[in-house]
């Protein structure tokens, strides 16, 4: 990661954040430097996607809870590949949209980094996604 990059410390702070820029999205890797060479890549498939997966940070209209719970639930759909390998971070950017990956998750392309968010937050993330959600709880 380029050493200017800030580092977001609170919910808050990335709601802050999304607020001013509206167009960043959410990355687990091993970060900006790591990932600026190439795509994702689709373990299932073997085929290199056209962009880097990443998840947004805005929540979408439709949404009427607060941003804190979006961006706490945006936060934890990931988080696993951090705990599998502490190499990987959480990491905001911005970038160009190039399509979509197999699940769905926009890719992008051109990314440029934002901030990096500190281990607290993805604590944080969690005790509010468990407090709020019904976590795991799917269709009937």
């Amino acid at each position: 990661m380029p050493a200017d990059i800030p580092l977001v410390g609170s919910l808050a702070e990335l709601e802050e954040l999304i607020r001013e820029d509206r167009d960043l999205y959410l990355r687990y890797s091993k970060g900006y430097d790591s990932d600026r060479e190439g795509g994702s890549m689709d373990t299932e498939s073997g085929l290199e996607l056209p962009g880097l997966s990443v998840n947004p940070l805005c929540p979408e209209p439709w949404w009427t809870r607060p941003w804190t719970d979006w961006l706490a639930r945006q936060l934890c759909q990931y988080k696993q590949l951090h705990e599998k390998n502490p190499d990987r971070f959480a990491w905001v950017l911005r970038g160009e949209a190039t399509g979509r990956g197999p699940d769905c998750e926009p890719l992008m392309a051109n990314v440029e980094p934002v901030a990096r968010i500190d281990e607290s937050v993805l604590d944080e993330a969690e005790r509010t996604y468990h407090a709020r959600f019904d976590a795991g709880q799917g269709p009937e």
